[in-house]
């Protein structure tokens, strides 16, 4: 297997970083993840957050950028990218009242556009599903499928949440090995088929103590390319701080221990 590295997302640390963004950080540095994936910066300047990255010694990896910021603030979210270093350009998320098949018809355009403008000034632009991306058909073809036949693999890449993948009851091996070569990133998820709360729409929970074939789709992750593991837990019944660790502790002894 080949080594990749491992982030976090810092989308499950929220509450964390709202109460202290650079404590969290160095939390996060000192459980031994190499690289955290941003949604946003504490209003942070990029010169000061590059330097506190520097000085942690971990990577950004890239930001999940709303898309009317993506469309709205476009240069300026890249020149953060670039001062901090981060090679990625995420659109994450699309509100409900804009995922029915007119609108994706305009996502489509505005999407190929982005990634276009992203490509021109040296970032990559990917896109991170849900499971609204399944169930959504445009043309008779599901979107997304759609999205990563209709734009060119130069400007638009996938960022595979495989948790949302298996949700969507699609084979998640498979799927990854179907955009190998396209998937620079993966979120890893683990979550319980039977959930514990019915108001949630996915049960997270810790890397292993879910119902994900985590082994399978790390070996698949490896053979298809991908440079980054991602760990992402959308809500955590544990402290978030405890889980990330359980999280970190898990890839340590089912992938990581194995290129000492």
């Amino acid at each position: 297997m080949n080594r990749m590295s491992i982030g976090l997302q810092l989308f499950t640390l929220r509450d964390q970083l709202d109460a202290d963004f650079e404590g969290t950080l160095r939390h996060v540095a000192g459980l031994g993840y190499e690289g955290v994936e941003f949604y946003h910066y504490g209003d942070i300047p990029a010169e000061k957050m590059r330097e506190l990255l520097t000085e942690l010694n971990m990577k950004a990896i890239g930001s999940h950028i709303q898309l009317s910021n993506l469309k709205d603030n476009l240069d300026n979210e890249i020149a953060y990218l670039k001062t901090i270093g981060a090679k990625y350009a995420i659109c994450p998320w699309l509100a409900p009242e804009v995922r029915d098949t007119d609108a994706w018809s305009q996502h489509l355009v505005d999407l190929a556009n982005i990634g276009r403008a992203c490509t021109e000034q040296g970032i990559e632009f990917l896109y991170h599903n849900h499971d609204f991306e399944f169930s959504t058909l445009i043309d008779g073809q599901m979107v997304f499928e759609a999205l990563f036949e209709r734009i060119p693999a130069t400007d638009l890449k996938v960022e595979m949440d495989i948790g949302w993948v298996q949700y969507s009851k699609i084979e998640p091996v498979g799927y990854i090995k179907k955009y190998a070569g396209r998937l620079p990133l993966l979120h890893l998820k683990d979550f319980l088929k039977e959930s514990r709360d019915p108001e949630k729409t996915i049960d997270t929970v810790e890397l292993g103590a879910g119902d994900l074939p985590l082994n399978d789709i790390v070996k698949a992750a490896s053979d298809a390319g991908v440079e980054w593991i991602i760990v992402e837990q959308d809500s955590c019944t544990n402290p978030p701080l405890e889980s990330i660790a359980t999280s970190y502790k898990w890839l340590q002894q089912n992938y990581l221990n194995q290129f000492k």
